[in-house]
């Protein structure tokens, strides 16, 4: 099958395309020539390079090709930082992208996200498909948007809201990692197990639904437990309870029994994924070296970055 991939060389996307190739299909890579991208990128093949926001390069990507696994957008901090060119992008690249699969006769699996359920920390969870949406933010606002005009196309569609898929490569620390409450409850996902979704899917009954893509129990945790392994890592232990925000933050546990039943994706552990976060972001040796001797100046950096403390 003709797939194409767009984000493809983005946290999902690299390992939707490794997943997919490994089940035979053929596969074409769209994404923006950024300096990160073009590094990702070297010795591979099929590569088209564009932004969504260009219509007719995106009419020329989508030509052929059975399946848009459309991936490509903005995420936070960025869309904070940029709410016009991250609109321009979320929402009026999904257009192209739909645009185009209904000129060329292909399927959309659109990638979207459990911000879309808001603020539900006062709720029983898990959350489910069948529960409401609330925009609490640009972001959300856009997936919420992107979603209606996805099931408003003549098309056929899949629809899949991710947990939280952590990269496999260092991020530097954000005001955004102060946001959400210590105590709030979060699911990740392997990015690989992700890849994984999305490649079993396209050959299975997903068309015209919405699926939940999480880890499972073993990856429902409180952010304070992923936050924590992570600084741990580095040596820096746990940061104070008043860093942190209390006010409520959409993150949550998600119902994936059926997706799970359909799709068979679910391999890796809380533990395991942890596992792969510290192994990424591990830092050179001598930098390990030096860490313990300048764990007090790394921690009040990294406090700065707190409105609350």
């Amino acid at each position: 099958m003709q797939v194409l991939v767009t984000g493809a060389f983005g946290n999902i996307g690299s390992s939707v395309v490794a997943q997919l190739r490994l089940q035979g299909h053929e596969v074409r890579q769209l994404d923006v020539p950024s300096k990160a991208n073009l590094r990702r990128a070297r010795g591979a093949t099929n590569v088209f390079w564009a932004d969504i926001r260009d219509a007719d390069a995106v009419q020329r990507a989508v030509r052929d090709q059975d399946v848009v696994v459309h991936l490509a957008g903005l995420i936070p901090p960025q869309v904070a930082e940029a709410p016009e060119v991250a609109r321009a992008v979320n929402v009026g690249g999904t257009q192209n992208i739909l645009d185009a699969v209904v000129r060329h006769d292909s399927r959309i699996l659109f990638a979207s996200t459990l911000d879309v359920y808001g603020h539900t920390q006062h709720l029983v969870p898990p959350r489910r498909v069948t529960d409401p949406v609330s925009e609490t933010d640009e972001y959300s606002g856009h997936k919420i948007r992107c979603e209606q005009l996805v099931r408003e196309s003549p098309r056929p569609w899949a629809i899949y809201r991710f947990g939280d898929v952590p990269p496999a490569e260092a991020r530097r620390p954000h005001p955004v990692m102060f946001a959400i409450p210590l105590d709030n409850r979060i699911e990740l996902v392997h990015r690989d197990d992700a890849g994984l979704a999305v490649a079993n899917g396209i050959n299975a009954a997903i068309w015209g639904h919405t699926w939940l893509i999480g880890g499972g129990p073993s990856c429902q945790v409180r952010y304070r437990d992923m936050l924590g392994r992570a600084l741990d890592a580095f040596g820096l232990g746990a940061l104070p309870d008043s860093a942190f925000s209390t006010e409520p933050y959409c993150t949550d546990w998600l119902d994936t029994e059926e997706s799970q039943r359909v799709l068979q994706f679910q391999r890796h552990s809380f533990e395991e994924i942890m596992a792969y976060v510290v192994e990424a972001s591990r830092p050179p040796l001598a930098a390990r070296l030096v860490l313990p001797l300048v764990r007090g100046m790394a921690r009040r950096q990294i406090l700065k970055l707190s409105p609350h403390f």
